[in-house]
């Protein structure tokens, strides 16, 4: 064993966009130079990277392999790219077949390809839908290249299986890829028992509030049990979908954190580099004897030879290692959604973005989740060396020579809020929505549009003879239904000419993009007008519960010091469309008839447990203090308004993914949309629960609502 072990490895995030071949091509080349700059002798990238993760269905197409490879040739044909072992990705067909794969070249050699054995296939992956898994164990085959490929390097075959990579000096270097960390069974379990000391993983990971948390965990644990070093390179921002991919790369070694990334960065491309001493891997191994009997016996893999040293090609001193940092969750709501707009906002050349501004907690999360990206667009600019950030806002804001300094300054260019006002407002939320606009910078405008509601009723009595009414004035929960809708509607369509036409007025060009804001437990329920605003081009807080928004604001009061956000905080959600009268004032919960509290236990445990109504029950009756017939009334109440709206999910405007029970109808949370809201099995199970008295638990307090009360509010 050589005394001089010391490896510099990199782990690489990327900023990759789906098709865009030559941006994407571009971000490689300049991460590997990066790497190589600070003495890197392997670079790690993200899981198919060549062509962007989210491609979806244009994985069928041969156009997305054939421009694949042309890039693959553009990368193994770039002279500056030599004296680095580098780990790429990109789909790769075999024999008919779609692999995921990882591609290792080095010194314009293609020496390995690698597919990926286990697929992520919950949640919002669909990897079974384009790709296969390699089932073959610890098998290696030949791949034959492409032809122009082949010329190029000179090879008509190359290894494709599983295999891991061996270096001139014995050191050992396996592949896994995202959610082959994330299995029982990891790949790196097998190899570490065979002498595999490196570990890489090319990921596409998206973010999902407190996951950081959970996969620093695995990667630390999983190498502290094994022993070795971990690179880990995800994915960064939105590449194209409702997802956004948090970055923040990794290297550990022994289960020691050695070099972390950030996790919401704006700048397309962040290399983290580690000196570490593969020595320390043996001897952290070979004290467990245990384990030495188990290497002993374990069936090996076959090596692929690669004419390269790594062991002490680097004098640098070893790197310390280093406490992982996290972000709370409402820091994580702060600055994930806000990335997520920015990459929408610069990549859909738009101008801006328009956001109804209600004077509640929801729009004035919107608004706080746009501030802080110009925030940190502000910080971006001073931080970024290649000026990826500056180039993209002088283009958005057609200034050619603006650097922007202050947040609110760029808030009042890129950020257009609207109240609309109508007969039942209140002079409340008007001036709630008028302080915060103030506070955030935003071009702010109020407008009534009363004159536009009685239009279109004129319009219906005119043909019908009839005028609806609202319930506090003698009609009909239809008709106070419908006027209800009607405003909602209305403002919508009114946002959609203001978010064209605003700059125009001002003087400057381009449209703006409009901003949704229904949270995830009003989704849920259905709680919200379809074709409301709630509709819009994109929702940055649609999979977020009150409670979190709710933190989430708070915590915007102590980083950026608002003063109106106050006011917010105190306020009683209400969708102020219903007149007001000395016996009735309209507020969410109790037209929902449940609490926020309550929707988002509902929530977790209709999609994250996969409960339906019975087993809701019985969760629930372990968790709420509450008398059975009141427990089984609400969870009735939820599955009947969710059977009835659930049409509603299918229209829901794009939403930025970070919470696990999100009923994004697409891709996210596949049910019907036309159900049976009567439930008649699963409620009768609830019924006779409840008088066998099986659950039943020791109340004093009667039964204060009753499915008759609450239905009457739907």
């Amino acid at each position: 064993m050589s005394t001089n072990q010391k490896v510099c490895v990199a782990a690489c995030s990327l900023n990759q966009w789906a098709l865009d071949f030559d941006g994407n091509y571009s971000r490689i080349c300049n991460s590997i130079m990066q790497a190589k700059e600070r003495g890197a002798q392997i670079r790690v990238g993200t899981e198919l990277e060549i062509c962007g993760y989210g491609c979806y269905d244009h994985f069928y197409e041969p156009d997305t392999l054939h421009h694949c490879w042309q890039t693959m040739a553009r990368l193994i044909t770039n002279t500056d790219l030599k004296n680095i072992l580098v780990f790429t990705g990109m789909p790769v067909m075999h024999r008919g077949v779609l692999y995921n794969c990882t591609i290792v070249f080095y010194n314009q050699k293609i020496c390995f390809i690698r597919p990926k054995r286990h697929l992520a296939n919950e949640q919002n992956y669909r990897e079974m839908r384009y790709f296969v898994n390699w089932k073959r164990a610890r098998h290696v085959e030949p791949y034959i290249l492409p032809k122009f490929i082949s010329t190029l390097t000179k090879q008509p075959k190359v290894p494709f299986g599983d295999g891991v990579i061996s270096t001139l000096d014995n050191i050992d270097i396996g592949v896994e890829s995202c959610e082959e960390l994330f299995v029982p069974h990891s790949p790196h379990i097998d190899m570490s028992l065979d002498d595999v000391s490196i570990f890489v993983n090319m990921s596409a990971s998206h973010h999902i509030l407190r996951k950081l948390n959970y996969r620093i965990d695995l990667i630390q644990h999983s190498m502290k049990k094994v022993g070795g070093i971990y690179i880990y390179s995800n994915q960064k921002g939105c590449d194209g979908d409702r997802t956004n991919y948090d970055g923040c790369p990794l290297i550990v070694c022994n289960g020691k954190l050695a070099a972390q990334g950030t996790q919401f960065g704006l700048q397309d491309i962040e290399v983290k580099t580690a000196v570490l001493d593969i020595n320390e891997v043996y001897n952290y191994r070979s004290a467990v004897i245990s384990r030495s009997h188990q290497s002993s016996t374990v069936e090996h893999y076959p090596r692929i030879t690669v004419e390269i040293t790594l062991g002490g090609s680097t004098d640098e001193p070893l790197s310390p290692y280093i406490e992982p940092r996290y972000h709370p969750p409402e820091e994580e709501i702060c600055y994930g959604p806000a990335s997520w707009l920015w990459d929408y906002l610069r990549r859909s050349k738009m101008s801006g973005f328009f956001l109804p501004l209600s004077g509640g907690i929801d729009s004035a999360s919107v608004a706080l989740i746009v501030s802080s990206m110009c925030h940190m667009i502000v910080y971006a600019v001073e931080q970024d060396q290649d000026n990826q950030v500056l180039r993209d806002i002088r283009s958005l804001t057609r200034l050619p020579n603006y650097t922007p300094t202050d947040p609110a300054e760029l808030c009042e260019k890129l950020f257009v809020t609207c109240y609309m006002g109508t007969e039942n407002s209140s002079n409340e939320t008007q001036s709630r929505a008028a302080a915060l606009a103030r506070d955030i910078g935003t071009h702010h405008i109020s407008v009534n549009i009363d004159s536009i509601i009685q239009a279109i009723l004129s319009v219906f009595s005119m043909f019908t003879g009839k005028s609806p009414k609202f319930k506090a004035h003698g009609g009909s929960q239809v008709e106070n239904m419908a006027l209800q809708n009607i405003q909602a509607r209305v403002r919508m369509v009114t946002g959609y000419l203001f978010a064209q036409l605003i700059n125009w007025t001002r003087g400057k060009s381009g449209s703006l993009l409009v901003l949704s804001s229904a949270n995830v437990d009003e989704s849920l329920v259905g709680y919200m007008t379809k074709y409301d605003c709630s509709s819009g081009d994109l929702n940055p807080i649609g999979s977020i519960c009150k409670n979190d928004l709710k933190n989430f604001v708070l915590h915007c009061k102590e980083m950026f010091g608002f003063p109106s956000i106050d006011s917010f905080i105190s306020a009683v959600p209400t969708a102020e469309l219903e007149p007001i009268t000395e016996n009735y004032t309209q507020t969410d919960e109790e037209d929902m008839g449940l609490t926020y509290n309550e929707l988002n236990d509902i929530g977790r445990i209709r999609k994250i447990d996969r409960c339906g109504p019975f087993f809701m029950y019985k969760r629930l009756s372990c968790m709420w203090e509450m008398p059975p017939k009141e427990l089984g009334d609400k969870v009735k109440l939820f599955f009947q308004k969710y059977a009835m709206n659930r049409h509603k999910a299918c229209v829901v405007t794009p939403a930025y993914l970070c919470e696990q029970y999100s009923p994004d109808d697409n891709r996210f949370d596949l049910r019907p949309f036309l159900y049976n809201p009567k439930w008649d099995v699963q409620f009768r199970e609830i019924d006779n629960t409840i008088k066998s008295g099986v659950l039943a638990k020791q109340h004093t307090a009667p039964s204060t609502t009753t499915l008759d009360t609450v239905a009457k509010k739907m």
